[in-house]
């Protein structure tokens, strides 16, 4: 699939520039991907969300959760076991490796696993200093003709 052009959006905005690799890398990671281990992203609540991996088989020393520049990194590794004779083997216990790209400020919070599902809690936290506040009005300009004026007096009662 070929590149989107995002120049239209570079025009009138700022602060976008992982955008178009970040769709990019989304088209073309969805066909390549194999769909394993297969998870769900959840909306718990306001800047709260929540990752479940299915990992039937696999145990907390298999599993392995990092976050480097803004993406999540799960990897599974399944420990070498004696070789076992299956009529039927329909549970995946393949390694695999799943990676999330996550927004600024989202932090990962903390990670449980529990019937075969691992759940990665993540936190959007915004700094007090991005979030929107109220910018106070005043009428400068008055008080700058004001202050001219006084100043004006004060040098005519010197000169005087």
């Amino acid at each position: 699939m070929n590149a989107i052009d995002l120049t239209p959006l570079y025009r009138s905005s700022v602060g976008f520039d992982r955008l178009g690799s970040l769709i990019n890398h989304a088209l073309t990671a969805d066909s390549t991907s194999s769909g394993y281990p297969p998870y769900n992203i959840e909306l718990i609540e306001d800047n709260r969300y929540a990752i479940t991996l299915a990992v039937a088989g696999f145990t907390q020393e298999e599993l392995d959760i990092q976050v480097e520049n803004g993406v999540l990194t799960v990897r599974g590794e399944k420990a070498a076991k004696e070789e076992r004779k299956y009529l039927h083997q329909g549970i995946a216990y393949r390694s695999f490796e799943r990676k999330f790209n996550l927004a600024d400020y989202v932090e990962v919070t903390g990670a449980d696993l529990s019937n075969g599902l691992l759940t990665i809690s993540l936190v959007k936290e915004i700094p007090e200093a991005m979030k929107p506040k109220s910018i106070p009005i005043s009428q400068t300009a008055n008080k700058a003709l004001e202050h001219d004026v006084e100043d004006k007096n004060a040098d005519t009662s010197k000169a005087a």
